[in-house]
C-alpha cells in the first residue's frame, strides 16, 4: 500500500488530488455535534494543501436515498473544515456535475474544495458494478490522484471508496495508514493479556467478531444491550430488556467454546434497571435501581451494568497489555445510565497497555463523557470497519489501495 508520504515525496504541486474522507458527522438541527471525523482527516488535507495540491475533499453523510436531500448536505462539514484549516474552502453543490467542475477548475495550488454528499448520486452505493463504475468515471474526471483517508467507509464497496481508487494513481492518507497500523497490533503480534470489551445494543452485530476473538483474546468483557442475550442464555430472568431470541443458541455455543479454549467471558454481576427506556432528549431523572444480575424483576429493563460490575471490569483490565473496546456498556447518552461506560473508559486510561477505542458509539461516549481523547492509545474513526477487520474480512477500500 503506497502512502501519502510517498506521494508528497513525488510532489503534488498543481495536481488535483481527490481525498476520500469520512465527514459523516452527527448533526442536530443543522449543527455539528461532534467534529472528530473532520479533525481526523485534517493532517492529510493540510499536508496536501501545504505542498501545493489542489485538494478535492469528498465524503458521504447519513443515508440519503441516491438523490439530493438538504438534510444531509455536507455544507456544515465544509464550513467546519474551513474553520479548522484557517482558510476558505470552496463548496460545490453537486457531486460530479457543473458545480463540482467549476469548484475544482477555480482552485489554485494550495486551495481546498468540498463536493456535495456522494450519496446524493445513486451510483455511489449501487450494487451494480457498471453503475458504480460510471459514477467513479465522473469523479475521476475531477482529479489526477486519489488519496483514500475515509477509514469509516473502507468496509463498503462504494464507487468513491473502491472503484475510483482503481481508476487513478492511489495512496493511503495519514488516517488510514494509522488505523491499519493499529489494527495490525490487534491481530498480528499481540501483547498479552489481550482484553476486549464489547457492548452496544445487538449481539448479532458482534457475533462474527466474538467468533474470531474466542481464538485470540484472553478475556471478553460483555456489556450494553447485547449482554442480556448472554444472561438469558445462562438462564437468568432479564425482564423487558433487549434480547435477541434467535441468537440464544449461538451465544450458548460461544460460552461453551470459551470455557474449552480458556477464554474468560466476563458478564455483569449487577445491572441498573428502570421500568422503560429513558427519554434521551429530556434527560430527566428516571429513578433507576441497581439489582443483582441474576435477580432482575420481570417488569424492569436493564439499561447499564451496575457499579460492582464496573469495578469487576476495571479489575479485568488492570493488567491488560492490549485492549480493544467497541460499544458502550449502557445507555450512556442519559446520565442515569452512563456510569458503566465511564468505568470502562476510565479503566482503559488506567491500563498500562495499548488501548484502542473502536469508533462509533464508543468514540462518541469518550467525547460526550468528557475524557481526554489523547490519553487513549488510539480512537478509531470507524467502528464497523474496525470490527470487520478483526473478523478477518477483506475490506474493499483497503484492497483497492493495496493493488
Amino acid at each position: 500500500m503506497q502512502t501519502i508520504e510517498e506521494l508528497l515525496a513525488e510532489g503534488v504541486d498543481g495536481k488535483r488530488v481527490f481525498v476520500r474522507a469520512d465527514l459523516n458527522v452527527p448533526l442536530a438541527e443543522g449543527l455539528i455535534t461532534d467534529d472528530g471525523r473532520i479533525r481526523a482527516v485534517l493532517p492529510t488535507v493540510k499536508a496536501l494543501a501545504d505542498a501545493g495540491a489542489k485538494v478535492i475533499v469528498a465524503s458521504h453523510l447519513g443515508r440519503p436515498k441516491g438523490a439530493p436531500d438538504p438534510a444531509f448536505s455536507l455544507l456544515p462539514a465544509a464550513e467546519r473544515l474551513a474553520e479548522l484549516l484557517g482558510k476558505p474552502v470552496a463548496f460545490a453543490q453537486d457531486t460530479a456535475g457543473p458545480a463540482a467542475h467549476d469548484a475544482v477548475n477555480g482552485l489554485e495550488p494550495g486551495q481546498v474544495a468540498v463536493i456535495e454528499n456522494l450519496r446524493f448520486n445513486a451510483g455511489e452505493t449501487s450494487k451494480d458494478d457498471t453503475e458504480r463504475g460510471e459514477f467513479a468515471d465522473q469523479l475521476a474526471a475531477l482529479a489526477d490522484v486519489y488519496v483514500g483517508d475515509g477509514f469509516g467507509a473502507v468496509h463498503r464497496k462504494h464507487a468513491s471508496v473502491y472503484d475510483l481508487a482503481k481508476k487513478l494513481p492511489h495512496y493511503a492518507g495519514f488516517l488510514i495508514a494509522t488505523e491499519v497500523g493499529v489494527l495490525k497490533k490487534l491481530t498480528d503480534d499481540v501483547k498479552r493479556p489481550y482484553v476486549v470489551a464489547l457492548g452496544g445494543a445487538k449481539v448479532s452485530d458482534k457475533l462474527a467478531v466474538i467468533d474470531q476473538l474466542l481464538g485470540k483474546a484472553d478475556r471478553l468483557l460483555i456489556g450494553g444491550g447485547m449482554v442480556f442475550t448472554f444472561l438469558k442464555a445462562k438462564g437468568y430472568e432479564v425482564g423487558t430488556s433487549l434480547v435477541q431470541e434467535d441468537q440464544l443458541s449461538a451465544v450458548t455455543e460461544y460460552l461453551e467454546r470459551a470455557e474449552k479454549n480458556g477464554v474468560e467471558i466476563v458478564l455483569p454481576v449487577d445491572v441498573v434497571v428502570a421500568p422503560g427506556f429513558p427519554d434521551l432528549k429530556a434527560k430527566a431523572p428516571t429513578h433507576p435501581a441497581t439489582v443483582a444480575a441474576d435477580a432482575m424483576p420481570a417488569d424492569q429493563m436493564g439499561l447499564d451494568i451496575g457499579p460492582e460490575s464496573g469495578t469487576l471490569y476495571a479489575s479485568k483490565l488492570a493488567d491488560a497489555q492490549t485492549v480493544f473496546w467497541n460499544g458502550p456498556m449502557g445507555v450512556f447518552e442519559h446520565p442515569d445510565y452512563a456510569e458503566g461506560t465511564k468505568a470502562v473508559a476510565q479503566a482503559l486510561l488506567d491500563s498500562p497497555g495499548f488501548t484502542v477505542v473502536g469508533g462509533g458509539d464508543s468514540a462518541a461516549a469518550v467525547r460526550t463523557l468528557g475524557f481526554d481523547e489523547k490519553a487513549f492509545g488510539h480512537i478509531s474513526t470507524g467502528g464497523g470497519a474496525s470490527l470487520e477487520y478483526l473478523e478477518g474480512k477483506t475490506l474493499p477500500g483497503l484492497a483497492a489501495l493495496e493493488d
